[in-house]
């Protein structure tokens, strides 16, 4: 799961939220140095990364990018499944996506001094570049795929991608639903047994 998944499936503590947004910036255990709940955030992140690397479904749509994207479809696939939450987005969540957006970058404007120093020019981008609101349409997901690709070591054709998506999206969209409520639930689960 990309961004926007990983900040939803955070429920609405912001502590948490903002530790799971933070986690791939912190290699083993560096997350040890926050608070309580931005630690709980960290280890909810992995725990999401974990069972989606590990779900049939996700596997399956990684295979459909595989022949063209070989090891980046997974980080391709995180990307798509943002696009279909953010398209979808009022069958998850009852603040408008744009609103939502505004007070979590709001949030991280006030937690400057937390955030990983690798992460810093990330957070620029992301919030100069409005990527939450980008994941909603087409144009914007290849967009996003675009500047990836920019960053990669190998050639990754991120920016192909979406042509693949669109010829697929039918089932996939439909997957994508069916996956995320299983996603959803564990991760209701998951903040209920570390209360």
């Amino acid at each position: 799961m990309n961004y926007l998944a990983h900040l939803l499936l955070s429920g609405d503590n912001l502590d948490i939220r903002f530790g799971n947004f933070i986690a791939d910036a912190l290699k083993g255990k560096q997350y040890e140095v926050y608070p309580k709940k931005i630690k709980e955030g960290v280890i909810l992140h992995r725990a999401i990364d974990h069972f989606t690397d590990n779900h049939p479904i996700f596997r399956r749509h990684c295979k459909i990018l595989y022949p063209k994207h070989s090891h980046y479809a997974r980080v391709i696939m995180d990307v798509i499944y943002d696009y279909f939450l953010a398209k979808n987005w009022n069958k998850f969540h009852s603040q408008p996506l744009n609103e939502y957006t505004i007070k979590f970058y709001d949030d991280l404007a006030n937690r400057q001094n937390l955030i990983p120093p690798k992460m810093l020019r990330l957070t620029e981008l992301m919030k100069s570049q409005n990527w939450l609101i980008q994941y909603s349409s087409t144009e914007g997901v290849t967009n996003i795929l675009s500047q990836m690709s920019k960053r990669t070591r190998f050639p990754s054709q991120f920016d192909q991608a979406i042509e693949t998506i669109l010829l697929n999206q039918t089932i996939i969209e439909n997957e994508f639903f069916e996956f995320f409520e299983e996603l959803f639930l564990f991760c209701e689960n998951h903040l209920k047994s570390v209360q």
